[in-house]
Parts: structure tokens; sequence; C-alpha cells
């Protein structure tokens, strides 16, 4: 077959889709040190050398929409659905263009999570399309009415060509893919002790009153610092660069220093919102997890339901992280409803599926 090459789709809305099929890529490189690797996604190069230490090609391809939004809780299904229109229209000339790219990069297989897209781009190639995720877009948009309906079904006739699934925790039924297989999490690995980052990050309070407030890549428009005040023996932890300064008990730090897995074994808590990646690190971790709701996303009903299933965790009610002076951060926490502990072998078990396709 000759050196593997793997051309690897990543969809462009937020960070936490990146992160959890980069996670996998650096279990991949690490078990196929060979592997001739592209990543077409229109995300950061930095964010992908945070979890790949080997050589890539990193192609910047916008294949799919997802949502549009002004920060990770805030949509706009109208800019979402004319840039869908323009997706569409334009798929054609798209699936052409990387389809011969693939063919004269020699790539062997498509790896998509999860931009529709990728499927017909496969098909066209030549080559199998293989896809890992919680959730279809297809998902997304149905909830958003029959202004969509159009989009939708569009999006499952590209699904319904994806040879392989890797379903991952916290899922939706998915229905339209052909072929399913259940993975376990996926996830990074933190780089640091604990120990190194209390002391890097100058924590002198004990870890069950240290918070990690993180809001996925597109952060938060609006964050109440101010509530900070009735918490002067606690530290907190942000990414937010545009956090006020004046707050002694609060951190900013590089979001390109660190991650938040990075920082989680040194946090008794994390504050987020509903998404994939920062659930499922969070589980591997083992830290408790305050999340905020998600109003009009089809997916959080899905990430919700597992959060209180499998982990130590509080659900805020609407207005609650905003209006309220945090009492919150006070109550205990409710414990995982099932005593099933999730596996947590997705990065190897994807790796080891693609390794095998390879023929090593």
């Amino acid at each position: 077959m000759g050196r593997p090459s793997l051309y690897v789709a990543i969809t462009n809305h937020g960070f936490g889709h990146v992160t959890r099929t980069a996670s996998v890529l650096a279990e991949l490189q690490h078990r196929c040190p060979e592997l001739h690797l592209i990543v077409a996604t229109t995300a950061p190069r930095w964010l992908l050398e945070a979890y790949l230490s080997a050589d890539f090609i990193h192609r910047p391809r916008q294949l799919d929409i997802g949502v549009i939004q002004s920060d990770s809780l805030t949509l706009d299904p109208i800019a979402t659905l004319l840039a869908l229109e323009e997706l569409k229209a334009n798929a054609s000339e798209l699936i052409d263009a990387e389809s011969r790219f693939i063919r004269a990069q020699g790539v062997q297989l498509v790896l998509a999570d999860i931009p529709p897209l990728a499927a017909p781009i496969a098909k066209a190639a030549g080559v199998p399309c293989w896809m890992m995720g919680n959730f279809g877009w297809d998902l997304i948009y149905q909830q958003w009415g029959e202004k969509f309906d159009e989009m939708t079904q569009w999006i499952q006739g590209c699904f319904a060509d994806c040879d392989r699934l890797f379903r991952l925790p916290f899922h939706a039924p998915m229905p339209g893919f052909p072929v399913v297989e259940d993975i376990g999490l996926t996830g990074g690995q933190p780089r640091f002790s604990a120990e190194a980052i209390r002391t890097k990050l100058n924590l002198t309070v004990p870890k069950e009153r240290v918070v990690l407030l993180t809001f996925g890549g597109l952060g938060l428009n609006y964050i109440p610092y101010h509530h900070l005040e009735y918490f002067p023996d606690w530290q907190f932890i942000t990414f937010d660069t545009k956090a006020p300064t004046h707050w002694t008990n609060l951190i900013k730090v590089n979001g390109k220093a660190y991650r938040p897995i990075d920082l989680m074994p040194a946090c008794g808590l994390m504050v987020s919102k509903p998404g994939y990646g920062t659930f499922a690190e969070g589980c591997r971790v083992g830290i408790p997890i305050v999340s905020l709701p998600r109003a009009n996303f089809a997916e959080a009903q899905y990430l919700l339901a597992g959060l209180q299933q499998y982990c130590f965790h509080q659900i805020l009610g609407v207005g609650e992280f905003t209006a309220s002076s945090w009492e919150f951060l006070n109550r205990p926490m409710n414990p995982p409803q099932s005593a099933e502990r999730l596996r947590t072998d997705g990065n190897e078990a994807i790796a080891r599926k693609i390794v095998s396709f390879f023929g090593y």
C-alpha cells in the first residue's frame, strides 16, 4: 500500500472538535510514526500543535459551517442558514477540488469530525470515509424548524455515504449512519503534574477551593467576575483575555501555554458550558463539573444527561451564573447517577482501527 496517508477533516465550529480529534491523531502518530497526516480545518495551527508533536500538513479548508455564534452560548440561526446555503451552492466545486487533492497525495483513508461533505469527498476520491462524533449537524438544524429542512436532508444524504462512525459517549442516536461502533471517551492527557501547576500558577489555597472557569474556544461575552469578591479565600483560573486584572484571586492564563486538561488535575472544580471535549476530559481526570445550560442547541441535552449519569456535577438554572452570588460554589456536588464508569480508551481504540486499516 506504500506509506500510510490519512486526510482528516475537522469541523470549523469552536475548538472542541479539533482537540478531541487531535487527541486521537496524537495516539495515531505514536503508533504509526511514518504516517503522512493531512489535517483540513480552519482552526489555527497552534491549537493542533498543542496536541501533535510530530509533523503534519495543515490544510486550511472550510468543509462545513457548524453554527455561527458570537460566543459559546449565543447562536445565530439566520446567519448559519445563509452560510449553509452558500456552502451547498459551492459543494460540487469543493468536492472536486478536495477529491483531486486527496488522490494526488496518495491518501488511503479519510477521517472526519464531523463535516458532512467529507463523505462525498472521500467517495469521489475512491477511498473510505470514517467519522467520529457524538452528534451530527442534522440534529442541530432539525431543532430550528422548517427553514432548515432542505439543509438537514442534504446533510443526512452526505452522512449516509459514511463507511463507519465511531460514536463517542454523550451521544445522540445518530440513526443516519449505516455502520456505528461505540467508543470510549477521547481527550488529551495533562502535560504537567498537579504539583507543577500549583507551583507555576502560585496556587496557595487547598485544591478544593481552586476553580477552573473555561467556556470553549469562543468563550463568553460576559462573565460576572464581580462575584469573586464573595470568595476571597478561593482562587479562580480563567482563559479569558478580557478578564479584569484587579482581582487578586483571579489568575489569567495563556491558552497557547496551557490547555484546560493541563490545569484540571490542580483544580477542585470546573465551571463550564455543555461541550463534549470539556466534559470528556473532565470525566477522564475526575474533576467535578458545574455546567451552565445551553438553549436551542440539541446536543446539550445528551451532554447534560451524560454529565448527570457519570460525573460529580451541578447544572445551573437559567441566569444562576450571572444573577446569583455564585452560591452554587458552596453547594455539595451531585453524585453520578450510575455506578458504571465510562471507558476512557477512545483515543487508543480509534487509532488501533486506523493502524490496522493501513496493515500495521
